[in-house]
């Protein structure tokens, strides 16, 4: 609930000739006076035509009509000035004994989330207005990932949340990264509940963010955006999927069906129906195992600085392999974006599930290549078993 500050909870009285009475009184007071000698003044011009030395009389009441006038003029400023200092003084002691309500008044402790160890907002849209849900704590989030390692399943699975909104891939747009500037303005519109999209829940958002590919600015002003989100308070979810080897698979999969477009003619990132991922899984990409343990590698490593870049955010490393698996992992993942836990459901179906020698073409010169080194255990089919 939000307190207001009447004007009237802050004027004291004021002592004159031995009486208490209001600044507004005194005005009254000395306007009446002033009247009352105007009045008389004028009396005496008016019957300055029977007297002798009218001039000197006119003379005498304008000078003293100007300095009753500039006498009154101080007098007012003074009570003004000194009204409006103890008017500051009084809003300040009151919200200093007033620890439920925040500095802009804006919200109580009584509204806020459960989860202390969250940052929390309390953005103001310019687009419209949160209504009841204004005093809702609102989280910010970034999923930072790489292409085909489950985030937009991963992602699907957020927004089946009423209070989350995850708004995709913005930056695959590449004028929103050209610079450092745009990419703040990217996300100070989508952390302050002013980005449009169909994952935008609005009022009662209580968690809000993007997905965002590191192949997509967030390495390269890596310094520059690991300080926004310290200063902004956004969490980071690092999603990694532990078997490159499988990611490698749906990226070369995914090329080809870009180029062939097999579901009559449309590419499809993702399906939602059985049919269409047994059509996409047909296809059995041929791996180039010269350079696959370097490719492996390169992958790891980019990772790593990933997570070495946004360590001192606010930051939690989750498996998609580990998603799949357990469903609980989910409620991890929601109680770290500071909401209650529920059960969430993707409409996307998987596409590859069959056994791994059954989706690579070449397989036996894959796993020849790969045997004795630190990739070995991608081999072992075995990521999604609990």
């Amino acid at each position: 609930m939000v307190e207001h500050i009447s004007d009237e909870a802050v004027v004291e009285p004021v002592r004159y000739n031995g009486h208490f009475h209001s600044r507004n009184g005194l005005c009254e007071m000395a306007l009446s006076t002033f009247r009352k000698q105007g009045a008389v003044l004028d009396m005496l011009v008016s019957n300055g035509k029977e007297l002798s030395g009218v001039k000197e009389i006119k003379k005498v009441t304008s000078v003293w009509k100007l300095f009753m006038l500039i006498l009154l003029g101080a007098c007012g400023l003074y009570m003004c000035l000194i009204g409006v200092d103890h008017r500051v003084t009084s809003q300040q002691s009151f919200l200093s004994s007033h620890p439920m309500m925040d500095y802009e008044g804006a919200c109580t402790k009584n509204s806020r989330s459960p989860f202390s160890d969250i940052p929390e907002h309390f953005p103001r849209p310019q687009k419209y207005d949160r209504g009841e849900c204004a005093c809702t704590s609102v989280h910010y989030f970034a999923i930072l990932s790489m292409q085909r390692s489950g985030s937009g399943w991963f992602e699907t699975l957020l927004n089946d949340h009423p209070n989350i909104s995850s708004h995709g891939e913005i930056f695959s747009v590449k004028p929103r990264r050209e610079n450092l500037t745009t990419i703040i303005q990217t996300l100070d519109a989508i952390y302050n509940l002013d980005w449009v999209s169909s994952a935008a829940k609005n009022e009662c958002t209580a968690a809000v963010g993007l997905k965002w590919m590191l192949n997509q600015g967030v390495m390269e002003y890596n310094r520059e955006v690991s300080a926004y989100f310290k200063r902004k308070g956004v969490s980071v979810i690092l999603l990694v999927r532990r078997n490159m080897l499988k990611r490698l698979i749906s990226i070369l999969a995914n090329a080809y069906d870009r180029r062939m477009k097999p579901l009559n003619g449309t590419h499809k990132s993702h399906v939602h129906s059985h049919e269409e991922a047994k059509t996409l899984a047909k296809y059995k990409p041929v791996i180039n195992v010269k350079h696959l343990p370097d490719n492996l590698r390169r992958v790891q490593e980019i990772t790593d600085d990933a997570l070495h870049f946004f360590n001192g955010t606010r930051l939690a490393l989750v498996y998609y392999e580990d998603l799949v698996r357990n469903p609980k992992s989910i409620e991890t993942v929601q109680e770290f974006l500071g909401v209650p836990a529920r059960k969430l459901e993707s409409r996307q179906v998987k596409i590859h599930t069959k056994p791994l020698q059954e989706q690579i073409e070449n397989w036996e010169e894959v796993l020849t290549r790969l045997k004795g080194t630190e990739f070995e255990s991608f081999l072992e089919d075995n990521d999604y078993s609990k």
